[in-house]
C-alpha cells in the first residue's frame, strides 16, 4: 500500500449525505511489519461519514504461534474481539467488528466443526467463515492469501465442512474471480439454506491475460452473475473494484481518483447486481485497508452514494446498511 504520509494530498470534497446510515460489510485490522491498520486508523478512514456498524473480514491476522494448526486461525477471532470490545458501547458511534467473519480450513471435512465451535467461544460476535477460493491458471493473477487449489468448491472434504456452517446457521464469504461464478451457483444449489455473500461483486479481472478485455469480461461476468441470481441464498458485496487485479489502473495514479471518477467506472457493475438480485440482496463494501491502493475511504463512500442516487430511501437503506445487518444476523 502507498505510504499515505508521501502520497499526493486527496483532492477537496465534502462528505456526500452524511446522515445516511452506513454498515461497511467488508474490512480488515492487521498489524505488520510494514502495515499497520488498526481501530484508530480506521476510525480515521471513517470520519465523517456515519458507518454506525461494521463486518470485519479474515485476513491471516493475529494467527495462534502454538497448538494444533487447525486451531490457529481462532487467534484472529481473539484478536479482533479484543481490540473493538470497547466500540460494542451503546453511546459508541461505530461499532467496529459488529460481526466477525473468520477463517476455519472447511477441507478438515467433519472435523471442522470443532474450530468452528472455538470461533463461537472467542467471540459472541462470529458470525461465519470465509475460505478463499479464488484461483486463476495465470500467474500474473495471483490466487488467494490461503493457496487455494482449483475446484476448492467441489471438493468432497471442503462441503463436508462446508455443512457443519448450515448447523450453526453461519454465512460463508466467498472470494473467487469472475470464471469461477460457476462453481458457486453449484455450491449455492447444494447448500439452498446457507446464506453465501459473495465478495468484491464477483471477482471481474482486468489484469495479465486479462488485460484490455474489459468489455469482453464484463460481459462474461455478467452472464454468469445473472444466473447466480437465480440462487435466492447468494448476496453480493458491492466493492472491491479499487483493488489492482480490477484492472482500473487505481493505484497507478499519484493523486488519489475523485468519487465522481469512481463512480462513473464503477457503477455498470453495481447496477447491475442490484438489477439482478435487488437491493435486498445488495451490500457496500469498503475493502479496506486492501482498496486503499486506489482510493481513499471518504471518496469511496462518496461514490457510493453518487451511485445509488437513482434508488428509493428503502433501496439505499437496503444497500447501505439494512442487507448486511440482516444477513449476518448482527446483535449489536
Amino acid at each position: 500500500m502507498k505510504d499515505r504520509q508521501t502520497a499526493a494530498p486527496e483532492p477537496i470534497e465534502e462528505t456526500l449525505e452524511p446522515e445516511l446510515q452506513i454498515c461497511d460489510a467488508h474490512h480488515h485490522l492487521w498489524d505488520l511489519k510494514n502495515s499497520r491498520y488498526l481501530v484508530d486508523e480506521f476510525l480515521r478512514d471513517v470520519s465523517g461519514h456515519r458507518v454506525t456498524k461494521t463486518i470485519y473480514v479474515e485476513c491471516l491476522s493475529k494467527y495462534r504461534n502454538d497448538g494444533p494448526k487447525r486451531m490457529r486461525p481462532v487467534g484472529e477471532t481473539e484478536f479482533v474481539d479484543q481490540i473493538t470490545a470497547h466500540c460494542q458501547k451503546k453511546d459508541n458511534p461505530t461499532h467496529m467488528a459488529a460481526g466477525i467473519v473468520a477463517f476455519a480450513d472447511l477441507s478438515l471435512g467433519y472435523a471442522v466443526d470443532e474450530v468452528l465451535q472455538a470461533h463461537s467461544q472467542a467471540s459472541s460476535r462470529f458470525c461465519g467463515i470465509r475460505h478463499v477460493s479464488a484461483w486463476d491458471a495465470s500467474e500474473q493473477v495471483h490466487n488467494g492469501h490461503t493457496n487455494p487449489p482449483r475446484y476448492l468448491l467441489s471438493d468432497a472434504l471442503f462441503r463436508e465442512g462446508f455443512s457443519c456452517l448450515e448447523k450453526r446457521d453461519l454465512t460463508f464469504d466467498a472470494w473467487v474471480y469472475f470464471h469461477q461464478i460457476p462453481e458457486i451457483i453449484d455450491l449455492a444449489s447444494a447448500f439452498p439454506e446457507v446464506r453465501i455473500i459473495l465478495n468484491h461483486v464477483g471477482g471481474p479481472v482486468g489484469i495479465g491475460p486479462y488485460s484490455y478485455k474489459r468489455d469482453e469480461i464484463f460481459d462474461i461476468w455478467r452472464g454468469h452473475m445473472r444466473d447466480l441470481a437465480a440462487c435466492e441464498n447468494v448476496f453480493v458485496k458491492l466493492g472491491g473494484l479499487t483493488m489492482a487485479a480490477a484492472g482500473f489502473g487505481w493505484h497507478k495514479r499519484i493523486k488519489p481518483a475523485s468519487s465522481m471518477e469512481l463512480a462513473e467506472a464503477m457503477a455498470p457493475y453495481y447496477h447491475y447486481c442490484i438489477d439482478m438480485f435487488g437491493p435486498s440482496r445488495c451490500m457496500f463494501e469498503s475493502n479496506f485497508p486492501i482498496d486503499s491502493t486506489g482510493c481513499t475511504y471518504h471518496m469511496l463512500w462518496n461514490s457510493f452514494k453518487r451511485v445509488s442516487r437513482g434508488y428509493s430511501t428503502e433501496e439505499r437503506a437496503a444497500l447501505f446498511h439494512d442487507t448486511a445487518a440482516r444477513v449476518y444476523h448482527l446483535k449489536s
